[in-house]
């Protein structure tokens, strides 16, 4: 299973363009342009599945910071700022990682 099984080439690619520059992420902006925020709960949790890397069950800082290179290699990593923000705004219980119902609240929020 890949992200392209789940989300459109031609919309993930329009995400990424609209946050190459260091500092202009914007998770929710993402999640439109994506189409992330229009999928099922289901989907959610398979794409949650695929970018969470170590398959720990969270998406940890360090996972975080390669967001965008999880939908495409070339893509940039975030900036430190942008990936404590990016944590902070999903992280609802506070234990410094994101779980997959508090992605799927943020996505679809």
């Amino acid at each position: 299973m890949s992200l392209t099984d789940i989300l459109s080439p031609s919309d993930i690619a329009a995400a990424l363009r609209d946050c190459q520059a260091p500092d202009s992420f914007s998770p929710k902006k993402f999640f439109q342009i994506s189409g992330m925020s229009k999928k099922t709960s289901s989907q959610l949790k398979e794409i949650f599945q695929i970018l969470d890397n170590d398959r720990s069950g969270f998406i940890e800082e360090d996972e975080l910071k390669y967001f965008l290179q999880r939908f495409e290699c070339g893509a940039r990593v975030l900036t430190t700022s942008e990936t404590k923000t990016f944590l902070a705004a999903a992280d609802h219980d506070g234990d410094g990682k994101i779980g997959a119902e508090e992605f799927q609240e943020m996505v679809q929020s």
